[in-house]
């Protein structure tokens, strides 16, 4: 028998499952909003997706409808998502704009931060919460404990 690697080449080390009521629907969300590619799909049972891959850059994310048979449930079961999901895009502006206009609600506005990102971040049809940014500017350390202590401030 051939030895295959522990750690397949096509998957990163670490990758996201969520688990979504709707997961055919939110899927699509993914692809219009962050750009997301499609990598494979089975079916679950009464229609469902039993397990996808989605590819949003060279990050992975994994998700399938909940399944309470199998104690995979969505965020709604718990009362929202204590996870939020951090993807950088190049014009956060039309991303954020774009979750909008696909039913996304707005959990913090997109602005310029302290740290040299602009970013905001949404939660999906889905409960799922997404933090968008594009990094704009290089702060060096010294600079950004000033920012950071000015910030704390108020």
């Amino acid at each position: 028998m051939a030895k295959v690697k522990p750690i397949p080449d096509e998957y990163p080390r670490v990758t996201p499952y969520l688990h979504v009521k709707g997961a055919a629907d939110a899927i699509e969300f993914y692809k219009t909003v962050l750009g997301a590619n499609e990598r494979g799909r089975m079916g679950g049972p009464n229609g469902t997706v039993g397990h996808a891959e989605i590819e949003i850059g060279e990050s992975m994310i994994m998700l399938a409808d909940e399944s309470p048979d199998m104690g995979a449930y969505a965020p709604g079961h718990f009362g929202g998502s204590p996870v939020s999901i951090h993807v950088y895009v190049a014009d956060v502006d039309s991303v954020f704009a774009a979750a909008m206009s696909a039913g996304a609600k707005s959990i913090r506005a997109v602005e310029d931060q302290f740290y040299g990102d602009r970013g905001g971040s949404f939660e999906d049809p889905w409960g799922h919460h997404w933090s968008v940014a594009s990094h704009i500017e290089d702060v060096p350390p010294e600079e950004m404990e000033r920012r950071a202590a000015a910030q704390m401030q108020g």
